[in-house]
C-alpha cells in the first residue's frame, strides 16, 4: 500500500519559516574553489550527524557560490565565533566582495580557500547529495580539522539577525 502525502497548505510554510526564526543556529562559512576561483557563503544549517567517521550536512539555496559548493568534490567549513561576525556579514551578502588581498585567507595545498581567522576549519569530502525543493542537502566526511588559537564565544543567527552566547552562561532548569 502506497502511502501519499499531499503538499503542505502554504500557512505551514510560513509557520515553518517563523518556527526556524525563532530556533537559533551556529553560523559557519563554507568554502570552495570553483573553475572561477573561490566562492563562499554563510550557512546557518550545518548539524553534525556522526562521529565515526566524522561528517557533518548543510543546506545550500541558489546564487553562484551554492551551485559551486553543491557541485565541489571538497569544501571547508568554517565555524566562526563572535570574533568574526563582520566575516559572517561578507560571506552572508551575494553582492559582498570575497577572497580580498586584505582577507586572511589562502588556498590549502588540496586547492580549498581557508579563512584563517575562523575558531575551526573542517576540510570535507562531500560523500552525498541529495536535492530536496529548492536547496540541495550535502553531507560531508571531515577529513582534516584546524582549530585557531584566539577562540570568542560562538555566534548564531537567530531571527534574521546575528548575535553571540555570552561565555559560560548555561540554562538553568
Amino acid at each position: 500500500m502506497t502511502h501519499h502525502n499531499p503538499l503542505p497548505s502554504p500557512a505551514v510554510g510560513e509557520l515553518f519559516r517563523a518556527a526556524f526564526r525563532a530556533h537559533p543556529a551556529g553560523v559557519a562559512i563554507v568554502t570552495a574553489s570553483g573553475p572561477e576561483g573561490a566562492v563562499g557563503l554563510t550557512a546557518s544549517s550545518v548539524a553534525s550527524v556522526a562521529v565515526d567517521p566524522p561528517t557533518l550536512a548543510f543546506s545550500v539555496t541558489g546564487g553562484r557560490s551554492a551551485s559551486v559548493i553543491a557541485a565541489a568534490e571538497s569544501i571547508v567549513v568554517h565555524l566562526v565565533g563572535a570574533g568574526q561576525l563582520e566575516l559572517a556579514r561578507t560571506f552572508a551578502d551575494p553582492s559582498a566582495p570575497r577572497f580580498m588581498e586584505d582577507m586572511d585567507w589562502e588556498l590549502l595545498p588540496t586547492g580549498e580557500p581557508l579563512l584563517r581567522e575562523a575558531q575551526w576549519a573542517l576540510r570535507c569530502d562531500i560523500v552525498h547529495r541529495a536535492p530536496l525543493g529548492g536547496s540541495v542537502l550535502l553531507a560531508a566526511t571531515v577529513l582534516d580539522i584546524r582549530a585557531s588559537p584566539g577562540a570568542s564565544a560562538p555566534l548564531v543567527y537567530h531571527n534574521r539577525e546575528f548575535h553571540t552566547l555570552l561565555e559560560g552562561a548555561s540554562a538553568v532548569a
